[in-house]
């Protein structure tokens, strides 16, 4: 196996000084950059719809097992809330806008927003578990999508997916299946 890895410092420093206003975004970066930021305001959007969702489960959950699936709600949520965060300066960091105009939030979410009955504890784990499911999968995708183009990116999904997945783990042993 040969060693044919070759920098060409010159050329590389020549296209970086011609394009100082994009940011960290170069010629080396491999995806179409509008597409990404896209997506990601997906993400937001998801993230925040999670973290209400979350956030009024926890508030209004009553019955007997009110505390223990609040104190748990409450911890998505916070962690749902940091991820929205995340992915919106990554937004910021491509050189886009985050799109967090409430009236447009839910259209762009990948989960839903649902509000069963108060003391319907096993309605709102389902709901929630039926969001995590869906997350991981688009999640999945996008960082199959992201591969070698973006690792910044792919590893930004890479770890709200690995909370995701905790996330649906915590869930399913609330709801003892």
């Amino acid at each position: 196996m040969s060693d044919n890895f070759v920098l060409d410092v010159s050329r590389i420093r020549d296209q970086v000084r011609q394009k100082m206003n994009e940011g960290p975004v170069t010629e080396t970066y491999g995806h179409d950059v509008q597409r990404v930021i896209d997506v990601l305001n997906e993400v937001v959007a998801t993230e925040v719809v999670c973290w209400l969702r979350y956030t009024r489960h926890a508030i209004v959950a009553a019955g007997i097992d009110r505390a223990q699936v609040a104190a748990e709600f409450t911890e998505h949520a916070k962690e749902e809330m940091n991820h929205a965060l995340r992915a919106a300066e990554r937004v910021n960091q491509l050189g886009g806008a985050p799109a967090l105009d409430p009236s447009k939030l839910a259209e762009r979410s990948h989960t839903d927003y649902t509000t069963p009955p108060d003391d319907d504890l096993d309605q709102m784990l389902r709901d929630n578990l039926e969001a995590e499911r869906i997350v991981i999968a688009i999640y999945q995708e996008i960082v199959r999508w992201l591969g070698d183009g973006d690792p910044t990116t792919r590893r930004l999904i890479e770890s709200i997916l690995e909370e995701e997945e905790d996330h649906a783990d915590d869930l399913v042993d609330l709801l003892g299946i």
